[in-house]
């Protein structure tokens, strides 16, 4: 193929959506056409990308016909029914929901790791890992490619916009029943009380609170974001019997997951070989001087595209360990930006073929 591919953008009104076109229109521009696609509630809306208007097309199996990528950002629903129709007209899908990652012949994505991977896609279709998982496997899969991981332990600080517009507008909405009362939790319930029943997609107040769930119920009481967290981690670095264990805690964050990663290894890591292995890592910035108040943030990394690591310590009780911190926007390398990683994958696949 030697003109550029043609590209759809099927969700493209959505939070991630929009993070995408952002991102089209700031990234190396290797497309041909674009396509705008949404729901039939949406068609007709105008959105600027690349410099110019283009009007939003109603998801459809017309709108596929000449597309050569297909990024799709919908629920999981959305991707199961239409991610195989865009395929079938010879699109290369790539799909941020959960729909088909852990089907053995779609390979799960992320192009600072498993790169390789993108080029195998017996259905037509790729997928983007979930928006927890990308936070830290960049940089575990720095270390990884060194020293060979072993077991990962991680608890995550997920932000409210993990659940979507519904769960940005409850913290808000939270936020400011609770601004300005500076005797709120100081007994129990009181909290609980001002807020009322707006909890939106959380069980528990998310103002003035952390939630140590996030997902739906799985077996033996662990949740779906955990093991989610398992399951990826383990496919994605190809060590199917790896030892993962999470777990997942919701904070009043608006965007950026962080993430505690307790990682240990097939032999000794020196802390310093490890700061080091984050530093020459693409998609990797590390910021860790603590004694002088370095150290990755949700604030301070919210908006930008890198994994930031902090916080690196060498393990008081296994030379094979170390312990780190992680910060992710989870809108950006957490969905859009891996998504568009690996359509420019594809796309330079293409290009050269």
């Amino acid at each position: 193929m030697s003109a550029r591919p043609t590209l759809a953008v099927v969700g493209a009104t959505g939070a991630v959506g929009t993070v995408l076109l952002d991102l089209l229109s700031t990234r190396e521009d290797v497309w041909g056409g674009i396509r705008l696609v949404a729901s039939p509630r949406s068609a007709g809306r105008r959105l600027r990308v690349r410099g110019e208007e283009l009007e939003v097309l109603a998801l459809a199996e017309d709108v596929f016909a000449g597309v050569d990528v297909a990024m799709f950002d919908v629920p999981d629903e959305v991707a199961r029914r239409w991610a195989p129709v865009a395929a079938a007209r010879g699109a290369v899908v790539v799909d941020n929901s959960a729909a088909f990652r852990m089907n053995a012949d779609v390979p799960l994505v992320v192009p600072e790791v498993n790169a390789w991977a993108a080029r195998t896609r017996p259905r037509g279709i790729i997928a983007s890992p979930n928006c927890s998982t990308l936070s830290m496997i960049v940089a575990v899969g720095a270390l990884h490619a060194e020293y060979g991981v072993d077991q990962l332990v991680v608890a995550t600080y997920q932000a409210a916009s993990g659940a979507g517009q519904a769960g940005i507008d409850t913290l808000h909405d939270q936020l400011h029943k609770v601004a300005g009362d500076r005797s709120l939790g100081t007994h129990p319930g009181d909290v609980r009380r001002v807020i009322g029943d707006d909890l939106g997609p959380f069980p528990a107040p998310l103002a003035l609170n952390v939630v140590p769930w996030a997902g739906s119920l799985r077996d033996a009481g662990w949740s779906s974001e955990e093991m989610k967290i398992r399951e990826e981690t383990r496919k994605i670095l190809g060590l199917p019997a790896l030892r993962v264990t999470a777990t997942c805690v919701r904070v009043p964050v608006v965007t950026t997951h962080s993430l505690v990663v307790h990682a240990v290894f097939e032999r000794e890591i020196d802390v310093e070989a490890a700061r080091e292995a984050f530093r020459d890592a693409p998609g990797v910035v590390l910021a860790d001087d603590p004694g002088r108040g370095e150290f990755p943030t949700p604030v301070d990394v919210v908006g930008t595209d890198p994994t930031w690591v902090g916080r690196v310590r060498q393990s008081l009780d296994d030379p094979c360990a170390v312990d780190f911190f992680v910060c992710g926007d989870n809108l950006r390398k957490g969905a859009a930006l891996n998504t568009a990683q690996i359509a420019e994958l594809v796309a330079a696949e293409l290009s050269s073929s």
